[in-house]
């Protein structure tokens, strides 16, 4: 596939140049996907810290496109139909994962470990994260309070757990998106802009 064909030079350049800043190696999973508004907006600030990959635990999700602003075109989402699926493929895959949860004993995100590659689990925001990734995850991790509230929107904590990970870990191991991830994603973004291109084409044609 010529890109040139497709796409100008300069926004090819600018996909590849965000692409290079991109960590492989911070995953986060979102168990609340029911709310999609929190779960839309969960996504956006991944794409903003330059996290990479997204395990969405459902059967079908369909973004919020107040909440996203087409922040999912940007990044590998995937939907696993069973959080035990997402996790037990992260573990093969040498990651750590922690839930998002106040549990005695949770790190906080200054001190959850970055020496390997990490996933950060979020559940919903009445419920928290499942009993089943509480028995699975590695650990976990919590936002310290210095007030009286007790809790923090999901969207909100996510995004603060997700820039801290991200920074430390690319403090550690600098910005790590494969090479062969990278092209996969320019290839698939590519084939999505010229069957948007043909799309417009078929239209013009049929009005004519």
């Amino acid at each position: 596939m010529d890109a040139q064909t497709i796409v100008t030079p300069a926004r090819l350049e600018k996909v590849q140049a965000a692409l290079d800043q991109r960590m492989g190696s911070v995953v986060a999973v979102i168990e609340a996907v029911r709310r999609r508004h929190n779960a839309s907006a969960l996504v956006r600030s991944c794409e903003a810290f330059g996290v990479h990959e997204v395990h969405l635990i459902t059967a079908f999700f369909k973004p919020s496109v107040g909440a996203a602003r087409g922040a999912e075109r940007w990044l590998r989402t995937r939907v696993f139909p069973t959080v035990r699926e997402s996790i037990d493929e992260l573990h093969a895959r040498g990651f750590a994962v922690y839930v998002a949860d106040l549990a005695e004993g949770a790190y906080t995100p200054e001190t959850v470990p970055v020496e390997k590659p990490i996933a950060l689990l979020f559940g919903s925001e009445v419920r928290g994260v499942s009993a089943e990734a509480r028995a699975l995850a590695d650990g976990a991790v919590m936002i310290p309070m210095r007030g009286l509230t007790e809790s923090l929107n999901v969207s909100v904590s996510g995004a603060i757990l997700l820039r801290a990970a991200a920074d430390r870990r690319r403090a550690l191991v600098g910005h790590d998106l494969s090479a062969a991830e990278k092209q996969r994603f320019i290839e698939q973004w590519l084939k999505h802009e010229e069957s948007g291109r043909r799309g417009l084409r078929a239209r013009a044609s049929n009005a004519t």
